[in-house]
């Protein structure tokens, strides 16, 4: 069996839910602080041991690539300027992993991006990591789901409880028995059910880990609403013919994707930092106080 040595980031979307900001600059740059957003899911792929990177981009994405490339007037200026923490953040970014892209011509769903990663991974396994949803967890979910694929072999998707109410929102996984050290093996997985359908409260969560045959049966998925191709749909062929796992995620993820969950990040990702932490908690404490929130 080969080793995970790949990810795939799809980072087509047009992230309407924060515009008019994603009129002009891609969702996956909005900054978290002082970081773009897909900067962090790149630094947990290779945190898990995933060096080859490829993002799946649109038309509009150009400054996506510019991120991860090099600077070299910036970074002449910056030396030049004796300013080396910058300098090393600048440069940070594009010594983090071998990053390609690859271009999706139509938004025609996730299943249809990964689909045309096919010819960068080949016959190898390979993990996809949704820009959306960012890890704060120093890749430990993401080691989890490729230790469980080394030891057997078979696709595995991240799950997290949600709320009954949240639940129709996410592809909801239908489990087999409970989980045993975080793994549990799935029956199906339903795309969006009603809170009344749902099997259980367990949401796939933005990380997957495929063996190469996904290809396969994403060449044999139809088209569901919106003429998309689903990436659920993709999984349930596959349950057919071997079995899938699921990864129970427990701490450190956020939807960056919904307003809510991006300002968690950055409120929370602000309090554990050195250089910001201290004076951003005694500002919280006096917000709380004087709103009245206590």
């Amino acid at each position: 069996m080969r080793p995970v040595r790949k990810a795939v980031i799809p980072a087509a979307g047009l992230g309407t839910r924060f515009l008019p900001a994603t009129k002009s600059v891609p969702k996956e740059m909005l900054p978290i602080i002082d970081r773009p957003a897909i900067e962090y899911v790149v630094e947990e792929a290779v945190g898990a041991g995933l060096t080859d990177i490829l993002i799946v981009t649109g038309r509009t994405k150009r400054a996506v690539e510019e991120h991860f490339d090099r600077n070299i007037e910036l970074e002449l200026a910056l030396e030049r300027d004796g300013k080396a923490d910058l300098l090393r953040a600048v440069q940070y970014s594009n010594t983090l992993a071998d990053v390609h892209y690859v271009r999706q011509r139509e938004a025609l769903g996730l299943g249809h991006a990964v689909s045309v990663a096919r010819h960068h991974v080949g016959d190898e396994p390979f993990a996809v990591l949704l820009p959306d949803d960012l890890m704060i967890d120093d890749s430990v979910l993401l080691r989890a789901m490729v230790a469980a694929y080394e030891q057997h072999g078979n696709a595995v998707v991240s799950l997290q409880e949600m709320r009954p109410e949240e639940i129709s929102s996410y592809g909801c996984a239908d489990p087999i028995g409970e989980p045993v050290d975080g793994l549990v093996e799935l029956r199906g997985i339903v795309e969006k059910p009603k809170r009344e359908d749902a099997p259980s409260n367990l949401a796939v969560s933005g990380r997957y880990l495929f063996p190469p045959q996904i290809f396969d049966a994403l060449d044999r998925i139809e088209p569901g609403a919106g003429g998309e191709l689903q990436l659920t749909d993709a999984i349930a062929l596959l349950l057919k013919e071997q079995p899938v796992y699921g990864a129970i995620c427990t701490f450190g993820r956020y939807d960056v994707g919904q307003k809510i969950d991006f300002l968690k990040a950055s409120v929370e990702l602000a309090l554990d930092r050195d250089d910001l932490g201290p004076a951003f908690a005694t500002y919280l404490k006096d917000l709380v106080q004087r709103r009245g929130l206590a």
